[in-house]
């Protein structure tokens, strides 16, 4: 018999670098993450860039909103 994947499985939190400034934080989508906690979404990056670190995300939602 053939195991069976685990589809119940949590991916672990990623170290990243903020691909815009360079600070590393964690991002945990395998829980709560602190992006999870601000008010400003914004579209999934592009061109080939991760998710951003706090400062940078606000920055970018500022950004977009003017």
């Amino acid at each position: 018999m053939t195991p069976q994947p685990d589809r119940q499985r949590i991916p672990a939190a990623r170290r990243l670098a903020c691909p815009r400034c360079g600070t590393e934080f964690t991002c945990g989508l395998a829980g709560p993450c602190w992006c999870a906690e601000e008010s400003v979404r914004l579209p999934m990056p592009l061109d080939g860039e991760d998710c951003l670190c706090r400062d940078c995300l606000r920055k970018a939602a500022g950004d977009a909103s003017e």
